[in-house]
C-alpha cells in the first residue's frame, strides 16, 4: 500500500511540474517587442541553430515563380543575428500602423514564435500576429469602448438537410434594448468558415470601434459558413477535428439555402425585416456569392459589397449543380437588380489582385448601362489587409 501511495505521489508531482512549465517557460524572452518608434524586435532562442530567419508581411515582398501559374509577390525574409545564450534577434525598420503576420524559419524548418501566444488561423495555416498602434492598428485592436457580443448559434437548413453554425455579432446595448437592428450578412472566402471574418478580419474589434466613434450605425453582423458540405468550422461539429479545406464552396446550393439563413436570423433576432435593413458583402468567393445573392433575390438587400469578388469563375465541375438557375441569365438579373435602385452597390479590389480583370469587366458592364455603383481600388492584392479596409469603409456607408 505504501508503495502505491508513493507511486501516486510521484505521478502527481510530475503532473504538477509539467503543468507549471506553462507558467515559467520562455518567460524572459520578449518577442515581438514593439518599440516607441514602431520598429519591432523579434527574438528566438535556438543555441544549436545554424540559421534563423523571420518572414512576414511586414517585410518588403519578393517575387516567387510558381511553375504553371506565373510570378507572385511573397513575403520577404530577414536573417536574425545570434546573441548571448543562443538568442537570435532581428529589428525591423519603422512600420506603419497595421496588423502584421509572421513566422520563423529555423534551419529551413518553419515554426511559430514560442514567445508570442497570439495566433490567427487562415484555413489550415497558423500565423503569429502583432499590431502596430495608430489609425488602422487602433481600429483592429480591442479598444476601451462599449463591446458587442459574439455568439456561435445553430440553425437548420431545409435545403441542405442539416444543422449549421453561424457566428453573429450583436452591437453593444443589444441585450438591454428593444430596438430593431439592420443586418449585414458578411461572407468569407474559399477555404474559410464562420470564424474567418472574426479572427482574420477583426470584425468585432472594427465594429466596436466604429460604432463607439459614431462612424457606423449599430448593426447585427451574421457570418455564415460558406462550405455547404460542412456544418461548422473544423472541430466545432460532430464531424470532428478534420483538417481545414475547401469543400462545397462555389456551389449553387449556397445561394439556394440562403433564405434559410435569413429566415432564421429574422426569427431569432430583432431585425429590420426589409431590404433597407439588409446588406450582403463578402470577400473573394464570398464576394462571388454576394454578387449572385443580390441578383437572385432582388428586393432583399439594399446594400451590396463585393470585396475582391470571385467573378467569372467556372462553377460547373462537369457534373452540374442541383440549382443551375442561380448562375444563369446574369445580364437580365443585373437589369432587374438595378431597376430596384439599390442604395449602395460597392466594388473594391487591390490593383494587383488576380481577380482584377473580372471585376473590371463587371464595372465596364455597369458603366455601359449607366448603373450607379461606388468603386474603391487599393494597393496590393488578394489579402486580408485589404479586406479589413473594405469592411471598414463599407460599414460606414450602410444603413445611413
Amino acid at each position: 500500500m505504501k508503495r502505491i501511495i508513493m507511486t501516486l505521489a510521484a505521478v502527481l508531482i510530475a503532473f504538477a511540474a509539467n503543468a507549471q512549465q506553462s507558467l515559467w517557460g520562455n518567460g524572459e524572452i520578449v518577442s515581438p517587442e514593439i518599440h516607441p518608434d514602431n520598429t519591432v524586435t523579434f527574438r528566438f532562442q535556438a543555441p544549436k541553430a545554424i540559421r534563423v530567419q523571420v518572414t512576414g508581411d511586414f517585410l518588403p515582398t519578393q517575387k516567387v515563380e510558381v511553375p504553371g501559374y506565373g510570378t507572385y509577390d511573397a513575403p520577404g525574409m530577414a536573417d536574425l543575428k545570434e546573441g548571448p545564450g543562443g538568442v537570435w534577434e532581428f529589428t525591423s525598420d519603422p512600420l506603419a500602423s497595421e496588423l502584421y503576420n509572421y513566422h520563423f524559419v529555423v534551419d529551413g524548418l518553419e515554426t511559430k514564435d514560442p514567445n508570442n501566444a497570439y495566433l490567427q488561423r487562415d484555413i489550415a495555416n497558423l500565423m503569429n500576429y502583432f499590431i502596430i498602434p495608430g489609425e488602422k492598428g487602433d481600429l483592429y485592436a480591442v479598444g476601451d469602448v462599449p463591446h458587442g457580443t459574439v455568439s456561435r448559434v445553430w440553425y437548420h437548413s431545409n435545403v441542405l438537410g442539416m444543422d449549421r453554425r453561424l457566428s453573429v455579432y450583436t452591437p453593444a446595448g443589444y441585450e438591454t434594448s428593444k430596438e430593431k437592428y439592420p443586418v449585414l450578412y458578411l461572407l468569407h472566402g474559399m477555404g474559410g468558415d464562420e470564424e474567418a471574418w472574426l479572427c482574420l478580419g477583426r470584425t468585432a474589434e472594427i465594429m466596436d470601434n466604429l460604432i463607439a466613434k459614431g462612424l457606423a450605425k449599430p448593426m447585427i453582423i451574421v457570418m455564415p459558413n460558406g462550405n455547404t458540405k460542412h456544418q461548422a468550422a473544423p472541430g466545432e461539429s460532430a464531424e470532428g477535428m478534420f483538417k481545414p479545406y475547401n469543400s462545397g464552396s462555389f456551389d449553387t446550393t449556397y445561394e439556394a439555402h440562403f433564405k434559410d439563413v435569413i429566415a432564421f436570423v429574422d426569427s431569432r433576432y430583432r431585425t429590420i425585416k426589409k431590404a433597407s435593413g439588409r446588406a450582403v458583402a463578402g470577400l473573394s468567393m464570398g464576394g462571388g456569392h454576394s454578387f449572385e445573392l443580390s441578383l437572385n433575390y432582388p428586393g432583399t438587400f439594399d446594400y451590396v459589397g463585393l470585396f475582391s469578388a470571385g467573378l467569372g469563375i467556372r462553377r460547373d465541375n462537369g457534373a452540374g449543380y442541383p440549382y443551375p438557375e442561380f448562375y444563369e441569365n446574369t445580364d437580365e438579373k443585373i437589369d432587374r437588380l438595378f431597376a430596384n435602385n439599390p442604395k449602395l452597390y460597392y466594388i473594391a479590389i487591390g490593383e494587383t489582385d488576380f481577380l482584377y480583370d473580372s471585376n473590371k469587366a463587371l464595372r465596364e458592364k455597369l458603366d455601359a448601362k449607366g448603373y450607379k455603383y461606388e468603386y474603391f481600388e487599393s494597393e496590393g492584392g488578394h489579402i486580408w489587409r485589404n479586406w479589413r479596409i473594405y469592411l471598414t469603409k463599407f460599414a460606414q456607408k450602410i444603413f445611413k
